[in-house]
């Protein structure tokens, strides 16, 4: 953390975050099964690039990916350079839960830094909660959302002020009191790493935030604002992929020959759709899609679709859907191979 003076009015720069990456992803199987979730292509960027692009407009200029799980490929996300920002990758020897893994980083900290969970897919206002957390002196500023089943995250119960009082994680239907959860991005002064054991497993929002409250630190709550998913399983990250498309790619025109386009919709580089219907559908770079209906679908990279008809599906890197598939409900794995005529309805195909 910076402290910069300008006409006499002292003003604090947060530059530093820490990413947690850690997870296995096991609900997006067989998605996950080469690729670590934070990856995983979103409009053909890493799901990841716009958590960090977020931090990069709030002016963060460091980023500490904490990296677990298939370390080695979270590398694909590059330097940093193309959002004037440098990341530095840090790896887990064992999984040591989102605390954990800041405790681990703890002496390359500055006072107060941001953190978030690289599992979720946001586009969001990360400079709005860096200044609520100064501006309120808490010692941890939680990013909140609304969601409708919120029985899935963490919950809280704020003041009118925005204070956190309550905290509750996967609560049952009966004790659900809010429907604000934790959107895992924070803003976080170190001091409170204190609490965190060394050399051993723990959480976050489970273990280190209920001590601070403990000890009457003050837990602020943001209420976010831009866009914000959790990408747990496989139909959001197809979800995520037409938010963008509609976001980002909504005015441009792509080389769909031949064919009809409604709804969101996006195509990479080198990819090509031809004679085909597509409502609400992605596909990736170097993908080919001919002759074929495709309603809420994203075909990944490197595919090869011919003759098919395909909704509410996921179709995995460099598959081959060949004539007469009907594929409904559908996940299928990297590199699947349908022969001609195969008729899928739901499942996940491995």
């Amino acid at each position: 953390m910076r402290r910069i003076e300008s006409t006499g009015v002292s003003i604090m720069k947060v530059r530093q975050a820490v990413v947690m990456v850690g997870g296995k992803g096991t609900r997006l199987l067989p998605l996950t099964e080469n690729h670590p979730k934070p990856i995983l292509s979103v409009a053909d960027r890493p799901c990841i690039w716009y958590l960090v692009r977020s931090l990069a407009r709030a002016g963060i200029e460091e980023v500490i990916l904490a990296c677990g799980y298939k370390p080695g490929h979270m590398e694909a996300l590059g330097d940093g350079s193309d959002l004037g920002i440098r990341i530095i990758y840090s790896y887990e020897d064992e999984p040591r839960g989102t605390a954990g893994a800041m405790k681990l980083v703890e002496d390359r900290l500055d006072d107060v830094f941001v953190a978030c969970n690289g599992d979720v897919f946001a586009d969001i206002d990360v400079k709005e909660e860096i200044d609520m957390h100064i501006s309120t002196g808490a010692s941890i500023t939680i990013a909140l959302t609304p969601v409708e089943n919120p029985t899935e995250f963490g919950i809280v119960r704020t003041e009118a002020d925005g204070r956190i009082t309550e905290f509750k994680e996967k609560p049952r239907p009966e004790e659900v009191f809010s429907n604000l959860i934790n959107a895992g991005v924070y803003v976080v002064n170190r001091s409170v790493l204190g609490y965190v054991p060394e050399d051993t497993f723990f959480d976050f929002s489970k273990d280190l935030v209920p001590l601070v409250m403990k000890d009457n630190g003050r837990i602020q709550g943001y209420t976010l604002s831009g866009l914000w998913m959790d990408v747990g399983r496989p139909h959001d990250l197809l979800e995520a992929n037409l938010a963008v498309s509609n976001r980002e790619y909504s005015k441009r025109s792509f080389p769909a020959e031949d064919s009809c386009i409604r709804g969101d919709f996006y195509m990479g580089e080198g990819s090509k759709v031809a004679n085909s219907e597509l409502k609400s559908s992605v596909v990736l770079k170097g993908s080919t899609v001919t002759d074929s209906n495709l309603n809420r679908v994203l075909v990944m990279k490197g595919c090869t679709v011919k003759g098919a008809h395909i909704e509410n599906s996921i179709i995995g890197e460099g598959s081959t859907i060949k004539e007469g598939c009907r594929i409904v409900n559908a996940v299928l794995a990297d590199n699947t191979v349908l022969e001609p005529g195969t008729e899928l309805d739901g499942g996940r195909i491995v």
